[in-house]
């Protein structure tokens, strides 16, 4: 599934940004990850192999290249399937505007699309990102701090943070201390440290935690929507997903349900649609009866009525989002597939 900012102790980790889109899903000539007798290719909208099954791991394109594995190391390729930059990396990140940060011997560095470093590796591995798209930085940590740099490696917000969740709309939640603050992209603090939680803005607010609740910030810090619900995320497409009592429904920005908590767990709108968890694990004990085995859960997709429009068949993992009408469906025995918009698979599910 493609990374959601649900509100989350989650450290906007270079391990995260491995295996999740970082800037959301590449519409481009959109191209699959899939995995067959254990070696990952791509395949195209219609089902068919482009790029044959070869790698230990392949991982989304953004825009011409995407990461791959092999032999426990991690390069890029192109969009022929041809290698671009050999595996030799522990970790990589997507290209984003002709850099792609990498870690090799402890160390986190940039590389060009040729693969000469740009920015040497001196940076920690334990957490770094892209160059974010909009303000044109990277999240590097250094001394159990994390800062953010500039293309030629020179720090223009100096490591300071205890955590970051990435920037959006020109600001990003960070912590310093105690409580949860945003900053701009000068590094200056633009509304005040008074949160116990925050995640990024969408759609002009951002999720934020007061005490043990989650309410929604505008931009100037004023609450909006009060603190009172046990989980918060994104706006997206007019709506955001909470969580009370655990079971999930969505609000509209008056912070009113426009579609109940009827959910078991619940994902933003992307083109119409939202994946939710419509049965919660299901358990079933193995034929000598001594061992329970979780098997997954029954997933499905709403309309913004709040409406299930397809069920997914089978017990699955989790389920993605439609992009360009095609969705990724995994299963807890690692196996991937990828349905269209009427439920049927054109890929899948293999492993």
């Amino acid at each position: 599934m493609r990374a959601k900012n649900i509100a989350s102790s989650l450290i906007y980790l270079a391990l995260f940004v491995l295996f999740l889109a970082v800037y959301g899903q590449d519409n481009t000539s959109k191209l699959y990850p899939v995995v067959k007798n254990g070696k990952w290719g791509y395949i195209d909208k219609t089902g068919q192999i482009v790029i044959r099954p070869q790698f230990d791991l392949a991982l989304e394109f953004h825009g011409e290249f995407a990461q791959i594995g092999l032999n426990k190391k991690y390069g890029f390729i192109d969009r022929t399937g041809k290698i671009t930059v050999k595996p030799q990396f522990d970790i990589a990140t997507p290209f984003s505007q002709g850099l792609a940060g990498v870690s090799v011997n402890g160390k986190a560095g940039f590389i060009d699309r040729t693969g000469r470093f740009v920015i040497k590796p001196q940076f920690e591995s334990t957490g770094f990102s892209s160059f974010d798209q909009e303000v044109g930085l990277a999240m590097v940590s250094h001394e159990g701090k994390y800062g953010f740099i500039d293309n030629t490696g020179q720090f223009i917000i100096k490591p300071q943070f205890d955590l970051t969740r990435g920037w959006s709309e020109g600001l990003n939640p960070v912590v310093a201390g105690q409580k949860w603050f945003y900053i701009d992209k000068t590094g200056q603090a633009v509304i005040k440290p008074q949160f116990d939680d925050a995640a990024s803005f969408s759609e002009n607010l951002a999720a934020v935690q007061i005490g043990r609740k989650w309410g929604y910030i505008d931009k100037t810090g004023k609450v909006v929507i009060a603190p009172q619900f046990d989980k918060a995320g994104d706006f997206s497409e007019g709506l955001a997903v909470v969580e009370v009592e655990e079971k999930w429904g969505y609000i509209n920005r008056q912070g009113e349900f426009a579609i109940r908590t009827d959910f078991y767990n619940a994902w933003p709108f992307v083109n119409g649609l939202a994946p939710v968890m419509l049965e919660p694990s299901r358990q079933y004990a193995i034929p000598d009866g001594t061992v329970i085995e979780n098997v997954g859960n029954k997933w499905g997709y709403i309309d913004k009525t709040g409406k299930v429009t397809l069920k997914v068949e089978g017990l699955t993992d989790g389920i993605g989002d439609f992009i360009d009408g095609i969705a990724k469906i995994e299963f807890k025995d690692e196996r991937i597939g990828y349905i269209d918009r009427t439920g049927r698979y054109i890929w899948g599910p293999t492993k």
